[in-house]
């Protein structure tokens, strides 16, 4: 008889909507939660979850925080929460998208908000 099982990790997004102004970057965006797990399957059905965390991110600037454990499970149990600056911890810092009316080339990274067709850096298209 065989059995196919194994140890793997997921992620889950869950149901959470806050639009606020980034403390960061200053732009306005809008929280993400998610929470990440590590699982135990038997046949690809997951069948023990342990090691929960609960992240943030941030839709302006990709900042990503972690969310106190207690704020996560009552988000993933779908009670009205709401998150304040003491229940999150920095991660990881992200970069800030460019504006509505400015240009990032792929090729250097150079921004403009002038209406050019090449990059006038190094000539890539943009």
């Amino acid at each position: 008889m065989f059995f196919i099982c194994g140890i793997s990790q997921g992620r889950k997004l869950l149901d959470y909507s806050k639009t606020i102004i980034c403390g960061l970057c200053g732009g306005y965006g809008r929280y993400q939660v998610y929470m990440t797990y590590s699982y135990f399957s038997v046949f690809f059905i997951p069948i023990i979850k342990w090691d929960r965390r609960y992240y943030v991110q941030m839709s302006c600037c990709n900042t990503i925080y972690e969310l106190n454990a207690e704020k996560g499970k009552q988000i993933s149990r779908r009670e009205s929460v709401d998150i304040t600056d003491q229940d999150l911890t920095i991660i990881e810092t992200g970069k800030r998208t460019t504006g509505w009316n400015q240009k990032a080339c792929t090729n250097c990274g150079y921004e403009t908000s002038e209406d050019f067709e090449y990059c006038p850096k190094c000539g890539q298209r943009f």
